[in-house]
């Protein structure tokens, strides 16, 4: 006789085809109206899921999984980041999770590059004026933004979406440089042509653009405070697409307002999907509704890495991303 299949509740509508199959080969609950769990519906889920697959919009405080039900295995995470998932009160209760690196990485750093091609050429802002009329002719100093070529660029978090984009950046014609936990292997920086500082102050305060692109831990929460963002270069430009809790918005906005730094663009908000009105509504700042991994390609990857780590789980095995402290 066959095993039972495992119950697993879907916090959010998944890409149809991933919908789909988990319904094929496990007891798959889906969430059909597509809106966000509340506590109340996240409280019930822990209590009959053996696999809940939950996404950034679901706050997996140790609370919840305190109060989940002995049944509960398994928490297999949709997406690269689990800073909303507390892992040290799952590994507790011997719950496994799991999420899904490395099928974003080329997406995100594509929306990267972009948002540091479209703060540095003011893109967002001329294709404004077109939509409003404004657009008078060519004049010579008029729209004039920054050329890439030469310029530095400082990568904070060197993991696979860092250098995925140090290689983007190499192309354009920027020096790259980056700050990490630990330097990344000599072959890789001769790759990239990468300077790494070991210090990410003095990085911070002679770079021409600055992209974050490190996960949110107790130790990256407000990385870019009021202090750091002082030592940015008035030119500077800052990108943001991992993460809205490591800078602190409102020193942010407060940096913008005095115009501290040239230009911004951020994919990630500190209290998403609220954004601090000093951000609104400026034309050297580009804001963008996390769009970081949303390609088909990437959502469709995302959902097969899900059942991946599920069917491996229920095949009595380790799966191959879970997750650990040791690795945050």
């Amino acid at each position: 006789m066959s095993n039972p299949r495992l119950k697993v509740v879907l916090t959010r509508r998944l890409p149809d085809a991933v919908e789909t199959r988990m319904r094929e080969l496990f007891d798959a609950e889906l969430n059909l109206k597509d809106r966000p769990m509340d506590r109340a519906a996240l409280e019930a889920a822990v209590q009959r899921a053996e696999v809940l697959v939950p996404t950034i919009t679901d706050e997996i405080d140790a609370s919840l999984i305190e109060g989940a039900g002995d049944q509960l295995k398994m928490i297999a995470n949709f997406g690269a980041g689990v800073d909303h998932i507390d892992i040290d009160a799952a590994v507790a209760r011997g719950i496994i999770v799991t999420n899904t690196p490395g099928v974003l990485t080329e997406d995100t750093a594509d929306l990267a590059m972009s948002l540091i091609l479209a703060v540095s050429r003011r893109i967002v802002e001329g294709a404004q004026v077109i939509a409003d009329g404004k657009f008078e002719g060519w004049a010579p100093t008029w729209m004039c933004g920054r050329k890439l070529w030469g310029k530095r660029l400082g990568i904070v978090g060197m993991g696979r979406i860092g250098q995925a984009l140090a290689r983007r950046a190499k192309a354009f014609g920027l020096q790259v440089h980056y700050h990490n936990r630990k330097a990344v292997s000599p072959r890789i920086e001769e790759e990239l042509g990468a300077t790494y500082w070991d210090d990410l102050d003095q990085m911070l305060a002679r770079m021409d653009i600055i992209s974050l692109n490190c996960p949110a831990t107790k130790e990256t929460h407000h990385l870019l405070s009021a202090e750091r963002l002082a030592l940015l270069q008035p030119h500077a430009i800052l990108v943001n697409t991992a993460r809205g809790e490591l800078i602190d918005e409102a020193a942010l906005a407060a940096a913008v307002a005095q115009r501290a730094v040239s230009g911004v663009g951020l994919d990630v908000f500190e209290h998403e999907p609220v954004i601090h009105p000093g951000l609104i509504g400026l034309p050297h700042v580009v804001l963008l509704p996390h769009l970081g991994s949303a390609t088909l390609e990437a959502r469709q990857d995302m959902g097969d890495r899900v059942i991946l780590n599920v069917m491996t789980f229920q095949n009595g095995h380790r799966p191959p991303d879970r997750v650990i402290p040791a690795m945050l």
